[in-house]
């Protein structure tokens, strides 16, 4: 019985020169130097809102809590508009993400047919007022006459599309789905709505992933946008809550007397930085896990490709 041949394990390996050597041994300690700069801080900010106030103005915070205590989200969840600005983060980025996705997609899928007729006019419509934008107060009075002015459909509404994720979405289209594809779906009697629903949404999966990242991370952080049209508290989303918690604990030493009351307050305006930091950025942070997987490759598809 003849014995099978033994193979060298390396034999697949690829040898590699001493150059290539010192140059991944750079990229691998220029990545530890980068990922170092960019958790340190993050460390730091985790570590401080979980100390005492005394220790965060004291500046014994390094990268472990220091006289662990809750304060800091004590203080935080105490305030009644907190959860009411949480709910209200939670339906504009809900509602607003999925308006938006929608929006992107209908209108890339055309402008990436090529037997769309006048596509790069309207393409080209789109990518000016990327460039040239109407102004905040032309924006305003246009969302005033409209009738939107302290209402949710203004946080929702003026945003429909954003113009870099109609491009990449657009890019996507053209290099993912080849016209053939589009064209055996028309002899088997699809219509372009049929296409649509049965095709292009399926192969889409990576860029509405990307799609929706972007636009909800946008809607969570903003407060600008409920800063201008917005005058109800009620309606305040979490960002603008935090903003006017930090406002409300600043304070003019002038007014008060007693030393340890200014130090007191001031190192619970210090900490109250810091527990903010992580409540409005923790939900971001959980979500993001659960579409790095299409997010990496509709971003790679969409934009190298």
């Amino acid at each position: 019985m003849t014995a099978l041949p033994s193979y060298d394990s390396n034999i697949n390996k690829v040898n590699e020169s001493r150059v290539d050597r010192i140059f991944m041994s750079s990229n691998t300690g220029c990545l530890i130097i980068i990922t170092l700069v960019v958790l340190l801080p993050l460390i730091f900010i985790v570590s401080a809102s979980f100390s005492s106030s005394e220790a965060v103005i004291a500046g014994k915070v390094t990268l472990f809590p220091v006289d662990f205590s809750l304060q800091g989200y004590q203080t935080i969840f105490e305030h009644k508009k907190v959860w009411n600005g949480f709910a209200n983060s939670l339906f504009y980025t809900f509602f607003g993400t999925i308006f938006n996705v929608a929006m992107t997609i209908i209108a890339a899928y055309p402008l990436s047919r090529q037997d769309l007729v006048g596509r790069r006019i309207i393409t080209f419509a789109f990518i000016f007022t990327m460039l040239f934008s109407g102004g905040l107060i032309p924006t305003y009075m246009v969302v005033r006459d409209l009738g939107l002015l302290n209402t949710r459909l203004a946080m929702i509404l003026p945003t429909g599309i954003g113009i870099f994720n109609l491009l990449i979405t657009i890019t996507f289209f053209r290099t993912t789905i080849p016209p053939e594809l589009i064209e055996a779906s028309r002899i088997d009697g699809a219509n372009d709505f049929r296409t649509f629903r049965s095709i292009v949404l399926p192969l889409a999966r990576p860029i509405i992933a990307v799609l929706a990242l972007f636009y909800a991370v946008d809607h969570w952080n903003t407060y600008f946008r409920a800063l201008i049209y917005l005058k109800d508290q009620e309606l305040f989303p979490l960002q603008l809550v935090l903003r006017e918690i930090l406002i409300q604990n600043s304070i003019d030493a002038s007014m008060l007397i007693d030393i340890e009351d200014l130090v007191a307050r001031e190192g619970l305006r210090e900490l109250l930085k810091y527990s903010l930091i992580v409540v409005a950025s923790v939900p971001v942070m959980i979500i993001y896990p659960f579409v790095q997987r299409h997010f990496v490759k509709g971003m790679m598809i969409g934009s190298v490709k």
